[in-house]
């Protein structure tokens, strides 16, 4: 495996490389039942979870399909396709070009499957490569990892980096229909992956999915402007600007990651001496954040708009702390951290500074979930 000290470095060792993402597959499993958790606390509604869970499900099957790709990394194939890279110093995920790849391959992921055995032809061969020729067939192994790639890809259902808005119906608010939308993308600069809601009512004629020519320009609108560097403040002021029909009345964004592991990541902080103290078995050898912020709309003001018409525009609750803390442009920020019992008890043990007002899920191996 190379230097897992640099900032983005290749697993190129195959059992590395497998542990790697059974790690996440399990991780996606766990923040699943932390999102539970927080609904039956109130933290989040039904709706929020499932969306949030709809996410989780299309990152599993970004890491399943990865996995199929780099399944025979570190073997000799007889053919070079390079082993995944990941971000061993900010996030711990993979970097975003492994998804752009991984959106080209599914463009092409048809014409790939036509000039591939099938994986009953794949498996035929492999049994007579080993009986006749006692040979292992290594080259009819990544043929047919590369076909299940493929394959998955095709199923559909994954973590792009850029992933549309969509809308959900929420009802009726002063006469006014009342709409959730959600997008997501995968931040090119930190690697990882973020979640938006916001909750808008529309005074439009015409409800704002079925309407052809403001939800095109919101999609890109909200594509566009899904950036972790802006604050929750700027996106959703210069929502409101842009769609007088439109009025924010709350936007959550959730930054799913950075994950550390003592393993595969060197990212700086305390968390890093948790992990590497608590010597964790594989498998629970991990942490793993998750920032939620939060913007709310306090009242609205109205404004002129050209000679004779005006508009409403939000003023949105921020500084809830009277200027005692740096301005976040946001009402609300909480963080949370994901993590096992034996890294968790090391923490709690060194306790160490800004932890105090970190939401703690310890999750085991069960699945059972505490929060502390």
């Amino acid at each position: 495996m190379t230097d897992p000290a640099a900032d983005n470095y290749d697993l190129d060792d195959t059992f590395a490389s497998r542990r790697y993402f059974a790690k996440f597959q399990g991780i996606m499993q766990h923040m699943l039942r932390v999102a539970g958790v927080m609904q039956a606390e109130g933290q989040l509604t039904r709706e929020e979870v499932t969306i949030l869970a709809r996410y989780a499900a299309s990152l599993t099957h970004t890491f399943r399909a990865l996995s199929w790709k780099y399944l025979l990394v570190g073997r000799n194939t007889g053919r070079f396709f390079g082993a995944l890279t990941i971000d061993g110093r900010d996030s711990g995920f993979p970097i975003a070009e492994e998804l752009m790849t991984m959106a080209n391959d599914a463009q092409q992921a048809q014409v790939h499957l036509g000039a591939l055995p099938s994986v009953e032809d794949h498996k035929d061969r492999m049994v007579q490569a080993i009986l006749s020729d006692m040979t292992i067939p290594t080259k009819l192994q990544f043929s047919l990892s590369q076909r299940l790639y493929y394959e998955e890809l095709l199923k559909g259902d994954l973590f792009w980096v850029r992933n549309d808005a969509q809308a959900e119906w929420m009802g009726e608010a002063s006469g006014r229909r009342k709409f959730r939308l959600h997008w997501a993308t995968y931040d090119s600069q930190v690697n990882l992956p973020v979640i938006y809601m916001m909750e808008v009512e529309d005074s439009g004629d015409e409800a704002l999915p079925r309407d052809t020519r403001r939800w095109p320009e919101v999609q890109a609108h909200l594509s566009a402007q899904a950036l972790g560097a802006l604050k929750l403040v700027t996106i959703a002021r210069g929502f409101d600007e842009d769609f007088d029909e439109l009025h924010p009345k709350r936007l959550r964004r959730f930054h799913l990651g950075p994950m550390y592991s003592n393993a595969y990541t060197r990212q700086n902080g305390p968390l890093r001496d948790v992990l590497a103290e608590a010597k964790a078995p594989e498998g629970q050898d991990w942490a793993m954040v998750w920032t939620e912020e939060e913007l709310i709309s306090d009242r609205t003001i109205s404004e002129k708009s050209g000679w004779f018409s005006k508009v409403e525009r939000q003023i949105f609750a921020l500084d809830p702390m009277g200027g005692q803390l740096p301005d976040m442009g946001a009402t609300r920020t909480a963080r949370s951290i994901i993590l096992p019992q034996r890294p968790y008890q090391v923490l709690e043990e060194h306790n160490p500074p800004g932890f105090a007002g970190v939401r703690k899920f310890v999750v085991s191996g069960s699945g059972r979930v505490l929060r502390y």
